[in-house]
């Protein structure tokens, strides 16, 4: 049933209320209990690969700005030519995006990322040995298809493959490791040639490679197109040899909760693009691309990109800021990780949303004192402490948070679709906010941060009224909830 509690007369879409898992207390307790009895070492070791691709995903946002002045002076490109070279990723990601999904669905989440990290490692390797900007900007873009795959297939074979208890903290593994790989590559950059640097791409690209040999693929993708024997020896794989995984076996075989959200493949018809438009599809369609819409034009990755411009023009040092914002990136991810499963996604998502919000708020309250010559010495700190607070939110849930939701509330048929929609959108905001960044700028410094803030505000209100709460569910309750509540 619908609540009360969705957007009165604004979006016309309301909230499905997500309760409690309605199975027994008896199949819970059976369920929890081969949980108990089994092993996550399997799990992590599969998570801990997956995020190979979500590092190489970091170091690639992260790897244009230490190397900037570097790179033009030995190659002599112009600003203009440098630009390209750094724009160019997110063309290569919009691509990667757009085929993504299709591409998951039929290779398999482990066949999707191997193919991502040969492009990766084509890229990387481009890159370092260039000589000409034609070769660089090919690698840069080889770069970029892979990390756009990588975006989609990453938290959607975590959201698969963890028990649902562990899910939202592995989940954020995603995040951590995007913050881990920006962070390494801000360091690095200052005491590496740009072409050694490039050995922070190459090197998870090989490990990557190597442990998808190791780890099992999707049950629920295998269970997909059929394979319902490799899909159980996958599950007990996960779960441990003495774990009873017969209850969570049959949820994902018949997926008897509420009703199907994953049916026997011979009954499933296969979802093209279109599809996703139904209007059953609306409400996790306008969640997963309204939230990840917000995160982009909020001024996420812009800001990330011009952080050392953006101190700059607020009177502060770069270096300093550079190293204090690769500095915070690790322990705000690694407390989000540790949040997410006990205190829940949507709590999460509003703190984090808030916490941007007063970031860009004070960041453009230091542009309007120094724009009316007042608090010289107040203005690069409240600048510096700006973005520092918006990062930190950032990294603590808004970050990755929209994409752990994104897997986890599209139906198995159209999670390929939905997926290439939500990294596409992401993508394309990523490409507009970063272009107009430099205009707005020059336009007004201040009224650039309060834009980002009145969206990071709407962020806030977004969160409060539509996104649904997911912890401690498995996929199966979740979409059943949402296919009971749609009109």
């Amino acid at each position: 049933m619908l609540t009360n509690r969705g957007l009165e007369g604004g979006y016309g879409i309301q909230k499905p209320e997500i309760k409690q898992p309605l199975i027994s207390e008896a199949a819970s307790s059976s369920c929890s209990n081969g949980d108990k009895e089994g092993s996550v070492l399997m799990v992590l070791l599969s998570t801990f690969v997956a995020v190979c691709g979500s590092f190489q995903f970091g170091c690639a946002l992260g790897f244009s700005s230490p190397t900037q002045s570097a790179i033009r002076n030995e190659l002599g490109l112009s600003l203009y030519e440098y630009s390209v070279f750094a724009s160019i990723l997110t063309i290569g990601a919009m691509v990667g995006a757009l085929m993504c999904g299709s591409l998951a669905d039929y290779t398999g989440r482990k066949g999707a990322m191997r193919i991502a990290a040969i492009f990766c490692l084509t890229g990387w390797v481009a890159t370092g040995v260039s000589k000409d900007a034609w070769i660089l900007d090919l690698g840069r873009l080889s770069v970029g298809y892979g990390i756009g795959v990588f975006s989609y297939v990453v938290p959607v074979y975590i959201a698969e493959v963890a028990p649902k208890d562990l899910r939202g903290g592995l989940g954020t593994m995603n995040q951590l490791m995007v913050g881990f790989g920006i962070s390494t590559v801000y360091l690095l950059g200052t005491i590496l040639t740009w072409r050694t640097l490039t050995l922070t791409g190459i090197i998870p690209s090989l490990m990557l490679q190597l442990g998808l040999i190791l780890i099992p693929e999707s049950p629920r993708w295998l269970a997909k197109v059929g394979k319902q024997s490799e899909c159980e020896l996958a599950l007990q794989r996960l779960r441990g040899k003495d774990a009873n995984i017969s209850k969570e076996a049959a949820d994902i075989e018949k997926a008897t909760i509420v009703q199907d959200s994953i049916k026997i493949i011979d009954s499933l018809p296969q979802a093209k693009p279109l599809d996703l438009f139904q209007r059953k599809y609306v409400y996790p369609l306008t969640v997963g691309v309204g939230l990840i819409s917000l995160q982009q034009f909020g001024g996420m990755n812009a800001i990330s990109f011009y952080a050392s411009e953006t101190f700059v023009s607020a009177g502060f040092s770069s270096t300093v800021g550079t190293i204090l914002l690769a500095v915070m990136q690790v322990p705000a991810s690694s407390i989000g990780a540790l949040l997410m499963d006990s205190y829940g996604r949507r709590p999460l998502l509003m703190i984090s949303a808030t916490g941007t919000c007063i970031g860009c708020l004070f960041t453009a309250i230091s542009f309007v004192l120094k724009d009316l010559d007042q608090s010289e010495k107040i203005s690069p700190i409240l600048a510096l402490s700006g973005i520092l607070v918006f990062e930190t939110s950032v990294a603590l849930g808004m970050g990755g948070i929209p994409y752990i939701i994104m897997s986890e509330i599209f139906p198995i048929n159209v999670r390929g679709s939905a997926g290439s929609l939500v990294s596409f959108t992401h993508w394309f905001g990523s490409w507009v906010i970063t272009i107009t960044y430099s205009s707005l700028m020059s336009w007004s410094k201040s009224g650039t941060f309060f834009i980002y803030t009145g969206v990071c505000g709407a962020t806030v209100l977004f969160a409060a009224k539509l996104v649904p709460e997911t912890k401690g569910r498995t996929l199966e309750e979740i979409q059943a909830s949402i296919e009971h509540s749609s009109p």
